[in-house]
């Protein structure tokens, strides 16, 4: 199995209205994705519960099957829908980990 962790600082430029809507559209659309990803495991976005001493608005932690696996969620077409509109436009800073458990 493959862990895929992401952690995303959201454009501070945003109202923290703009911020709980985005952050909703992320979860959505990104835990939406399970069942649509061949190897897709398992999605989870973290969006509350943040203490004062994080550097990140909001985590992805996904279980994918295998590198492989990995490779065709990256490349799949609802995930790049999903982080051409609901993720990029909104983020300025993006750290990713990956590894093999």
């Amino acid at each position: 199995m493959v862990k895929h962790i992401i952690l995303w600082t959201l454009n501070p430029e945003l109202s923290e209205d703009e911020k709980n809507a985005v952050k909703a559209g992320i979860k959505e659309g990104l835990e939406g994705l399970v069942g649509k990803v061949p190897g897709l495991i398992d999605v989870k976005v973290t969006v509350d519960g943040r203490l004062a001493s994080s550097t990140a608005d909001l985590m992805l932690d996904c279980s994918l099957e295998n590198a492989e696996a990995l490779k065709v969620y990256a490349s799949h077409p609802d995930h790049l829908a999903v982080a051409n509109t609901k993720v990029r436009p909104y983020t300025v800073q993006r750290a990713c980990l990956d590894f093999e458990l």
